[in-house]
């Protein structure tokens, strides 16, 4: 009874975890079709973040503060990614964000790994990432072949967010093999991300606060800044520990389809087959793809 009680907590915690990582694609997009600048909803998402996490920094220490390898991880996983990926979703529509964001990340967590410390693939992860690189491929054909339209402002978000899923990659496979704590981790690169970060916007940086209603900038920040930084972060860690890697992985891969999918009533964006064949593809390959085969080819949770 114990157990069945603690398995459905920890599916109701990867539930709870899907949930919040497709609505940080949608609310990204959504941010990216008001009249906020990237650089306003990450200043929104680092000053309530920061915020928040300020009670529970007595457990950063000043050796924290001096400590390259996490001011590395601060600057590309907390600054450089939440400037790509802002500005990506000003262009791209939430569909194409959910490929290239927690669906491409199987492929691009084994490249880095590889790259950075020569780590084989396994072979269980081929037929994973042979279906995500078919779920790209039929997003990609319909612009190729001239079946689709595209514009510059689509391929340029496309390519922003790709840099981005890139930077994520990175900074997982980085974050992994030096063994640091999710929790300080958490803490620090909100923290360190918004002390370089919030001056440099306030005082040099393009702003469009008031082109949208006070409640918007409520929802960008609270939102970006608690649901994804942080409750996604605990629920997902929850999840582990109770169901496992595997079972959680199959949960999370989950969330291109249903974000692409959510998309389509909730911003109005348009959905062809093609389009819907790379997101169920995607969804696929990740899941088949969750299964943890080494230490370094695991990646921290979605890109958020």
């Amino acid at each position: 009874m114990e157990r069945e009680q603690g398995n459905i907590t920890g599916y109701l915690a990867g539930v709870g975890t899907v949930a919040i990582w497709s609505g940080f694609i949608l609310l990204s997009r959504w941010g990216g079709k008001t009249g906020l600048t990237p650089y306003d909803i990450l200043a929104l998402r680092l000053a309530a973040a920061s915020l928040f996490l300020l009670p529970f920094c007595r457990g950063l220490a000043w050796s924290h503060w001096r400590d390259p390898r996490l001011w590395t991880l601060a600057l590309s996983g907390g600054l450089l990614y939440g400037l790509l990926v802002y500005a990506g979703f000003t262009g791209a529509p939430a569909a194409h964000g959910a490929i290239l964001l927690p669906g491409l990340q199987p492929f691009l967590v084994a490249g880095a790994a590889w790259v950075l410390f020569g780590t084989r693939l396994a072979r269980e992860r081929l037929l994973g990432l042979g279906a995500i690189a078919l779920g790209l491929a039929c997003v990609v054909w319909p612009l190729l072949s001239g079946r689709q339209d595209w514009s510059p402002a689509l391929l340029r978000g496309d390519g922003l967010i790709l840099a981005s899923s890139l930077v994520w990659a990175l900074y997982s496979v980085l974050a992994r093999h030096w063994g640091y704590n999710p929790w300080l981790l958490t803490r620090f690169v909100a923290l360190a991300s918004a002390v370089v970060y919030l001056p440099a916007y306030l005082l040099f940086l393009p702003k469009a606060l008031d082109a949208v209603p006070l409640e918007v900038l409520l929802i960008q920040g609270v939102y970006q800044g608690i649901g994804p930084t942080i409750v996604a972060m605990l629920l997902f860690l929850k999840a582990v520990a109770i169901l496992g890697a595997e079972r959680t992985g199959a949960m999370i891969a989950l969330v291109p389809v249903l974000a692409g999918v959510a998309a389509v009533p909730l911003l109005g964006e348009p959905m062809t087959p093609w389009l819907l064949a790379g997101l169920i593809l995607v969804s696929t390959g990740a899941c088949l793809a969750a299964r943890p085969v080494s230490r370094l080819t695991r990646s921290v949770p979605c890109p958020t």
